[in-house]
């Protein structure tokens, strides 16, 4: 059969095409899908929070998100935090950087992402003297950097009592410290280890000065030695053991004995 027969056997009226198209798209009507398609366009803004569905990943390290627009999205592969982790189908969350950039695709970032996200449930959660719990990740200037669910500050003089040695030694390990202060405007937390430590001291110490009596056999860390003895913490208190009450016989330091 020619073509110009085979044209005029599957032919149909506008109305017939119209009734077809109608049941294929259901009951949504081509003046509604115009509507919701310029919706979705317009919904996509920079700085605006998207869902996205992985499509790819190619060699070069792109991973290729479909974001129900006209381009597709594209993250590095190192903003996720388990790279091997990512497959296609994949569904994420991913910030909007830029549109239509000059290579005709969407610029996307889930670490911002993930820390708008982690930011705004941290605010929903907790508030300032709350106790959180973080694993210190790296040494910055001043301090140490927490992610406690998004990355918080721990100002050096915060991290512990007495400052010794060197605070990068706290790099990798888990810590709990208290919220001393929330910057909303400037997405910032500033926490401190040392305040927990001096409100769990007092709470000691109260505990023992109503315990504590004289005559009683106590064991304490020695915290300093001095020319004149040494000072013991008792666990909330600090005690001083004198020099001349060290030992029976003669001690010209504490640091022979202690």
């Amino acid at each position: 059969m020619h073509g110009k027969n085979l044209i005029k056997k599957f032919a149909m009226s506008a109305d017939e095409l119209s009734r077809l198209t109608s049941e294929a798209l259901g009951s949504a009507t081509l003046a509604e899908l115009d509507t919701a398609i310029g919706k979705t366009v317009a919904e996509l803004a920079p700085n605006k929070i998207v869902k996205g569905k992985v499509i790819k990943v190619q060699e070069d390290g792109t991973v290729v998100v479909d974001v129900s627009y006209k381009a597709e999205g594209h993250i590095a592969i190192d903003e996720f935090p388990d790279p091997l982790a990512v497959q296609p189908g994949m569904e994420i969350e991913c910030l909007v950087e830029q549109i239509n950039d000059a290579e005709g695709f969407i610029l996307l970032s889930k670490r911002k992402a993930d820390r708008i996200r982690g930011w705004e449930n941290i605010i929903q959660t907790h508030k300032e003297g709350d106790s959180v719990k973080g694993l210190v990740l790296r040494k910055i200037k001043g301090g140490l950097l927490v992610d406690i669910g998004v990355p918080v500050f721990l100002p050096a003089s915060q991290v512990n009592i007495r400052r010794a040695g060197d605070i990068g030694d706290w790099i990798g390990k888990d810590i709990e410290a208290r919220i001393i202060k929330i910057d909303e405007e400037r997405m910032n937390i500033v926490i401190s280890r040392r305040k927990l430590i001096e409100e769990e001291r007092e709470t000691k110490k109260a505990q023992l000065l109503a315990e504590l009596a004289e005559g009683q056999v106590r064991k304490g860390v020695v915290k300093n030695i001095a020319d004149f003895g040494v000072f013991v913490d008792l666990g909330g208190i600090d005690g001083l053991l004198h020099i001349t009450d060290m030992s029976w016989g003669r001690v010209n330091h504490p640091s022979e004995m202690l």
